[in-house]
């Protein structure tokens, strides 16, 4: 986590540097008091790191402070043609993005980090476009920062229908006095989430998050992943499904989380562009829910609209990039096919902005902190955390980080475990085993007293390893 900028010492720059960075997404989406989304956390720790906040674009490079990172905040920027006009020519060294999409003609000759964990939309060719495969630049994400916010969202688009009691009838009836408890509750038969399938396709940081969640509504949870993950998904008390097919097989819901993958140079198609067709979507329970969170192109629309006309999908939602020429009012991105959708099941639908990961403001500033932090980790070290793809030569990549409780466990949490983390869980694990090890000892006959005499405690010893695990951030597969 991102240190508290109070405490902050300032970063070391070649006094005859300048470095710029375009900074093109909101950094705070709480409302400030002119009325406008305040950004002033970020600024707040950009500045106690020794950098300059211009809420303005780049001008003259030649006036400004050497011996500084200049981040320059453009929010607004959005449209294909204005990104390319504003940073077209190399003049940003660097840049921060969370949702807008950055076309392959921008150029970025430093690096670029994206507030979230997909890198999809960064498209610049100065490291090689969404993959990070290539190029002479960096790219890095956050991965993690928005994993929470994100899986909540899930749940609520799947709470949406499910349970599928009609609250807002049942509410108008109510609120008018018009509902007889006794004979008409039973015309509102419920279906419950308790028992039902989901299928979660990817075991990244949010397919994990959206599993646990899941499982807090009894759901049962198959995971379809990379072979490399089996081990640690039945682990967790999850269903492996060795291929996407099977998944889907009998699920009530399906949510997925792969990310885009790579992108084809000579024809610019993602390589899980079209994931979830025809086969996928005919494998579901009839009626069932398909939440895509994630990216737009992973559904081929064209095969969910017959799967909505065909009722085989009763509800569906996308959280996908749309952008608006603010001179033509003409759309793009990967959000405009769905509109076609609209006007024949616009009741079947839930179409959000790319908005599902963006609701949460701690979320957005904590990203937007560790971008900036992992900029100056670059300039001032050539260290890189969070890299994607390949990492250019004469940089050092010096791993991942997640917030506590995200992505997996490793070495590193376990070294940083104080000796009384140590020694409280080794006396837990100790009194817990004696206490197993009287019951399975025991004759059939005896084990009644044993069960009566120190069942509460050994439930609250069990109670009490799950806590720590959790609070020390130990539960998770490993890496």
């Amino acid at each position: 986590m991102t240190a508290n900028t109070s405490t902050q010492a300032v970063e070391p720059i070649d006094p005859q540097s300048v470095f710029t960075v375009l900074i093109c997404d909101l950094v705070g989406l709480r409302f400030g008091p002119d009325g406008k989304p305040d950004p002033s956390e970020v600024r707040a720790h950009i500045e106690a790191k020794g950098g300059r906040f211009h809420a303005a674009a780049l001008g003259d490079k030649t006036g400004l402070e050497q011996g500084r990172v200049h981040f320059f905040y453009q929010p607004d920027l959005s449209g294909r043609q204005e990104l390319i006009e504003a940073a077209g020519d190399g003049r940003y060294d660097a840049v921060i993005a969370a949702a807008t999409f950055l076309p392959a003609e921008t150029v970025f000759p430093l690096a670029g980090v994206r507030i979230g964990a997909g890198t999809g939309n960064m498209g610049s060719r100065s490291w090689g476009g969404g993959s990070g495969e290539g190029g002479t630049a960096v790219l890095m994400n956050t991965p993690g920062i928005n994993s929470r916010a994100t899986a909540q969202m899930v749940m609520k688009a799947i709470l949406k229908v499910l349970p599928d009691l009609p609250v807002d009838l049942l509410h108008d009836r109510v609120a008018r006095g018009a509902f007889d408890t006794g004979r008409e509750l039973r015309d509102f038969p419920t279906e419950k989430l308790e028992g039902k399938t989901i299928a979660i396709i990817g075991y990244g940081n949010i397919g994990r998050e959206v599993a646990k969640l899941a499982r807090a509504f009894g759901m049962r949870v198959v995971i379809h992943a990379r072979p490399r993950h089996r081990d640690w998904i039945e682990a967790e008390g999850f269903v492996f499904a060795p291929d996407l097919v099977e998944a889907a097989d009998r699920a009530d819901v399906l949510s997925v989380h792969v990310g885009l993958g790579k992108q084809d140079a000579q024809t610019g198609r993602y390589a899980n562009a079209g994931l979830i067709g025809a086969e996928v979507l005919s494998r579901m329970n009839k009626g069932a829910v398909l939440v895509n969170y994630d990216r737009g192109e992973l559904v081929d629309v064209a095969a969910l609209g017959d799967a909505l006309d065909a009722g085989q999908v009763r509800h569906a939602a996308t959280d996908a990039d749309l952008f608006r020429d603010a001179s033509t009012g003409s759309l793009s991105g990967p959000m405009l096919p769905y509109l076609d959708l609209v006007e024949r099941h616009g009741d079947k639908l839930e179409l959000l902005p790319h908005a599902a990961a963006d609701t949460d403001h701690p979320s957005r500033v904590a990203g937007a902190r560790q971008a900036v932090d992992q900029l100056f980790d670059v300039i001032c070290r050539k260290s890189v955390t969070n890299a994607k793809g390949t990492v250019p030569p004469g940089y050092l990549s010096v791993g991942a980080t997640t917030p506590p409780g995200i992505g997996p466990v490793t070495a590193d949490h376990l070294l940083k475990l104080t000796s009384s983390d140590c020694s409280e869980l080794a006396d837990v694990c100790d009194r817990q085993s004696r206490l197993w090890k009287a019951l399975s000892d025991a004759p059939t006959a005896e084990r009644g007293k044993i069960v009566a005499e120190q069942s509460e405690e050994l439930v609250r010893l069990i109670d009490r390893f799950c806590l720590l695990a959790e609070k020390l951030n130990l539960r998770g597969p490993y890496q």
